[in-house]
């Protein structure tokens, strides 16, 4: 319903606009360059602006440069801009005819040195003094995919199978919408990034060195998704249309209406898709030798020595997502943005669970266990922001408030029966989890220019988060039908997080020299509170109430060497707060021999960070590489022990537990290459290297481990004859290990095709996701009473045919305003 009056608003403005009186249209084309390269500049802006100073029109260029547009006669001044470059103005055009302007050649901006773009066909890199600019929207592979399918492919960031997300390697990534926490991004969790479409973002900020602008959560740095607004004047958008196999649909499309008071924009979507998976456990278990009441060495035998699972996985997910707002321009330099986003969710999944036990490689008993999993979840999210820029150089005030609401219900079924040496029908369980989540942001940030290369920040923000987890496990009498609240395990857990946070910081340029210096404060209040029957097996204090105050400073470097070559350096103090699901004290189980169990004991861990940078530009080469160290303490852990309690069938139950080790140190180097040899063919690569050192004891066992590892990726883009292009991206991360578990090396390739057809105004591509099927996660666990080899795949390979239709809009997107468009976090332009 409110796209559906969004869309007959945009109609009945459109309408009013029609009936005014038009001037006569003349085209107006031309050529932009880079000077003393003579590179075409592809979406450049130029802009026509009147005698009154307001931007009547413009547009961007094309693959080669070049620009023609539609211009209501009369006199102008033509601004040709374009990122990181020197913008430049032919004044005094009186344009009553078709006219071609002469050639414009603009010269890099040798003061903006804290943004350096570099050209790539499949991905554009602004290097900022904080963080690196990926934008995405020239990725064939994206057609058809997920956002979290589109993050795998930026440089310093991978993807795990089941869908966890992490930045050189390390986990802990704060995940940020548009800057700010929100609902769109799951309130930490990114199984929602797995539902909205890749079509819908603009842009990725991978910042590895956070300035005190930016949340201190997260030791690993941070991911700052910037979603689709568009920028041009008029009434424009974009439908996207596609499917695949195994059955994969959606379609979204987003509209646009932008004057000189308003600007509306949509984009919603809908999805059907189908992912088979896979999994297989082989376990294999040793006597103990463990103490009796008396305190007496005994030795315990298990009842089977070894038990071999296998899994098959079939979910369905059917959503609908919608994003609306709309921006008021109070004066030429204030405006007010107010928007809503909405998401729904519909999931049923089947496990199937074959299990085989074995004694001395005989099979002694046989079992099947099936899940049936139902999960229906909506997120809501309110927000309004006031820009206020009181002048062109800078000087700027900024205020946000938001609110994020979430619900999610998941009911699981399970059924079983064993099926050797008998066939007997076995108890069933029916478990349901229903999870709240409200939060509340408040954000204030003012940005002040002292002279002209010197600039202070200062700003507030709060978060109020409250989850509320209701957990009910059911459990069938005998096989009578009826079910028994399980007390044991049942309860319901509230978990409040309340952050406030303070920072100022300064930026100044002397020379060639540049720095960005800044401090945050942060307090935060952690409260847990559990209501439930039986709490007798809890060795944890169920309800807490935390509070602690940490000081963060950061220091981003630069020196330029040459226009064309620099030098980085950054460090900052983050943290790493346990989420609700980490300090739940009562478990959960996915299965009868396996709990997750939270630590309410857990206590944030503190991370010092540095980075190193060097960026080297040629003509047709760019070069980025960075060493960097981070040294942790009270490190999170995730380790598996026994309980000491059995299955009904003599089975060990398995806890995986969260806890804090000793330390943590990281070391890493890192580099990328970005290639354009010919306008046909385009290569990018980038590699990561790191050495993970872990010490620490948890029961007077060593959890240290030591893990050498690293991941590559490679993308080439080939333009072929008849507007068809060519795109193959391989990822590899090589082996790796932890205190207790060894995982092999994963290899998966994407390959993409397009063409463009109906007058370039639409696109018809094919997607091929992991080619060879090869996307697995193979591992050992060893522990001193037991060991488990295990495989595991998310999702299979999948092919996707994709169809995007745009009106009154270029194939790419308009690259991002110089100081960026007002929807991120900013930053210190020196």
């Amino acid at each position: 319903m409110k796209f559906l009056l969004s869309v007959l608003l945009l109609c009945a403005t459109t309408t009013l606009f029609a009936q005014q009186p038009e001037k006569k249209q003349v085209t107006i084309k031309g050529t932009i360059f880079e000077e003393g390269t003579n590179y075409p500049l592809e979406y450049a802006t130029v802009s026509f602006i009147n005698p009154q100073g307001k931007t009547v029109t413009g547009g961007i260029t094309d693959t080669e440069g070049h620009y023609s547009i539609e211009v209501p006669e009369g006199k102008y001044t033509v601004q040709f801009e374009f990122i990181s470059y020197k913008t430049k103005q032919l004044t005094n055009q009186n344009l009553t005819k078709n006219t071609t302007l002469p050639n414009v050649s603009l010269a890099l901006d040798a003061a903006s040195l804290d943004e350096v773009v570099v050209r790539a066909e499949t991905t554009e890199v602004q290097v900022r003094l904080d963080k690196k600019i990926y934008n995405i929207g020239k990725d064939l592979t994206a057609g058809g995919a997920t956002v979290s399918d589109a993050l795998n492919n930026v440089p310093s960031v991978t993807v795990d199978v089941d869908g966890a997300i992490a930045l050189r390697g390390n986990e802990n990534v704060k995940i940020l919408i548009n800057g700010k926490p929100s609902a769109i991004a799951g309130f930490g969790s990114t199984d929602a990034l797995r539902q909205l479409p890749a079509e819908a973002i603009e842009r990725v900020e991978v910042i590895t060195s956070p300035s005190a602008r930016y949340d201190a959560e997260g030791t690993a740095g941070i991911l700052n998704i910037i979603l689709k607004k568009e920028k041009t004047l008029g009434l424009n958008g974009s439908l996207s249309t596609s499917i695949g196999v195994p059955l994969n649909s959606n379609a979204s499309g987003n509209i646009n209406l932008r004057t000189d008071k308003f600007n509306i924009f949509n984009t919603t979507g809908v999805y059907y898709r189908n992912s088979p998976g896979k999994a297989n456990f082989n376990n294999k278990y040793f006597p103990r030798t463990t103490l009796d009441d008396n305190g007496n060495p005994i030795t315990v035998v298990p009842e089977f020595d070894q038990v071999i699972e296998n899994r098959k996985m079939d979910r369905m997910g059917k959503g609908f997502n919608t994003n609306l707002g709309i921006e008021y321009f109070l004066t030429d330099k204030s405006s007010i943005t107010a928007s809503g986003f909405y998401r729904k969710g519909d999931g049923n999944d089947e496990t199937t669970n074959n299990t085989a036990n074995y004694n001395n490689n005989i099979l002694e008993e046989q079992s099947k266990r099936i899940e049936n999993e139902s999960e229906d979840d909506s997120n809501y999210q309110f927000s309004l922001n006031y820009v206020n820029n009181f002048n062109d150089k800078g000087h700027k005030l900024t205020a946000d408030l938001q609110y994020d609401r979430g619900k999610e219900t998941e009911r699981s079924l399970i059924t079983e029966q064993r099926t050797l040496p008998d066939f007997e029908i076995l108890p069933s369980e029916d478990i349901i989890n229903k999870e709240n989540q409200k939060e509340y942001l408040a954000q204030v940030d003012y940005v002040l220019p002292i002279g002209e290369n010197a600039q202070f920040e200062a700003g507030y923000r709060g978060n109020f988060e409250q989850t509320i987890t209701d957990y009910t496990l059911l459990e069938e009498a005998g096989t009578s039908g009826n079910f028994i609240r399980n007390d044991s395990l049942s309860n319901v857990f509230t978990y409040d997080e309340n952050v406030n946070a303070f920072y100022t910081q300064y930026g100044n340029k002397f020379g060639k020299f540049s720095f960005l210096l800044g401090l945050r404060v942060e307090n935060t209040q952690l409260k847990g509170k559990v209501s439930a029957e039986n709490v007798s097996n809890i060795p944890f204090d169920l309800n807490f109430d935390k509070n602690y105050t940490g000081l963060f400073p950061t220091v981003n470097l630069t020196y330029e060497i040459k226009d064309n070559e620099n030098i980085t350096l950054g460090y900052n103090r983050r943290i790493n707060r346990p989420r609700n699901w980490f300090i739940n004290p009562f478990p959960s189980r996915s299965s009868e021999a396996n709990i997750f169990q939270g630590n309410p004991d857990l206590d944030p861990a503190y991370a010092s960070a540095f980075d190193l940078g060097y960026l080297k530009r040629w003509k047709k080469l760019t070069l980025t590489t960075s060493v960097y160290y981070q040294y942790e303490t009270d490190a999170f852990e995730r380790v598996q022990e026994e309980t000491g309690e059995v299955t009904s069938n003599g089975i060990p139950v398995i806890r995986t537990l969260p806890i804090n080790l000793s330390t943590n140190e990281r070391y890493g180097f890192e580099a990328g290459l970005l290639y354009n040899p010919t306008k046909w063919l385009n290569l990018n690569g980038s590699f990561n290297y790191f050495l993970f050192k872990t010490e620490g004891f948890y029961n007077n066992i060593d959890y240290g481990a030591e893990n050498t590892s690293y991941f590559g990726r490679f993308s080439s883009k080939v333009k072929l004859p008849a507007k068809i292009e060519w795109q193959t991206n391989a990822f590899y991360r090589g082996p790796s290990n932890n205190s207790q578990t060894e995982s092999d090396g994963i290899l998966s390739v994407d390959m993409a095709m397009s063409k463009d057809i109906i007058d370039d105004n639409a696109t018809l591509s094919l997607n091929v996701s992991d080619l060879f099927n090869t996307r697995k996660r193979n591992s050992l666990t060893t522990t001193n009473s037991f060991t488990s080899e295990s495989e595991f795949q998310w999702r299979q390979r999948q092919v996707t045919m994709t169809f995007t239709y745009r009106f009154n809009q270029k194939k790419q997107r308009q690259r991002p305003e110089r100081n960026g468009g007002g929807d991120d976090e900013g930053g210190f332009e020196g």
